[in-house]
């Protein structure tokens, strides 16, 4: 693992860590041997079927259960974690998605519009609350990077990602507009990093996903992008070598969002 002490000294908390396979797995890792502290968390049934505890185990992080969608599970997570750590939070990361629909196989057309609320709430909304309760709280330290984690159906068409794609967008957007008060009251910066397909254990869920993967690979000049490089990216925007970097969504794709057309991919049709 590269490690160049970007972190030393800092502390955060990390959203969404399921097990191995997981991006906030690897961001967790990766901040730690960067020399920050952190608190690890996750829904409770998420915790029960995922392995955040042996995480916690391996960087000395605890772990702290909250429904990302309870102000209530909030607050108690952000005053233990300052607690714990020792003081206000420097980096925070967001990375929770889920679909009723999807995982049941509704098309968008089609859509379970009840579902859709929960999709929106724990996929987006649960980033506001988050931002909110740090902002209301003061539990962030001036200077301090908050960032989420996005996918390009915000942007684009991904039929098969569904209404995932509308989550996305409005996550993007709250990292814009909360972007400006953070900034205003503390400089505290809100991005958002859009990042390849990757196989999660969520994403790898989706309909079509292996030959999707492929296709971005193929299409990227640099191919996908690691779960490994996108812990080292995040790293880097919690850092202090990114203090003016606010309310951006920062692709993380090896050059597929720049891209129209490769001869690599033509060729094989």
């Amino acid at each position: 693992m590269i490690q160049h002490q970007l972190l030393a000294g800092k502390r955060g908390v990390v959203f969404g860590a399921l097990d191995e396979q997981s991006i906030a797995w690897h961001v967790a890792s990766q901040c730690v041997a960067e020399g920050a502290r952190i608190t690890l968390t996750n829904a409770p049934v998420a915790m029960r079927f995922g392995t955040i505890q042996k995480l916690g185990e391996q960087l000395n992080a605890e772990v702290i259960s909250a429904d990302a969608t309870s102000m209530d599970d909030l607050k108690t997570l952000f005053e233990k974690s300052v607690e714990i750590l020792g003081g206000p939070l420097d980096f925070v990361l967001h990375s929770i998605g889920m679909s009723l629909n999807v995982r049941k196989g509704k098309t968008y057309t089609d859509i379970n519009h009840e579902w859709m609320l929960k999709t929106l709430d724990i996929s987006a909304i649960s980033f506001h609350k988050m931002m909110q309760v740090l902002y209301q709280t003061d539990a962030m330290a001036e200077g301090g990077s908050i960032l989420a984690l996005t996918y390009i159906a915000a942007q684009r068409v991904f039929p098969d990602y569904s209404e995932m794609a509308d989550a996305k967008a409005l996550l993007e957007s709250f990292a814009r507009s909360f972007g400006y008060h953070f900034g205003v009251k503390k400089h505290v910066r809100v991005n958002t990093l859009s990042q390849s397909p990757t196989r999660t254990t969520a994403g790898s869920g989706v309909k079509g996903f292996d030959d999707f993967f492929s296709y971005a690979d193929a299409m990227a000049p640099l191919g996908n992008a690691s779960a490994e490089d996108c812990a080292r990216y995040c790293a880097a925007l919690f850092s202090d070598y990114t203090k003016a970097v606010t309310m951006q969504n920062l692709f993380h794709d090896g050059g597929f969002s720049s891209m129209g057309i490769n001869p690599a991919v033509m060729s094989k049709g």
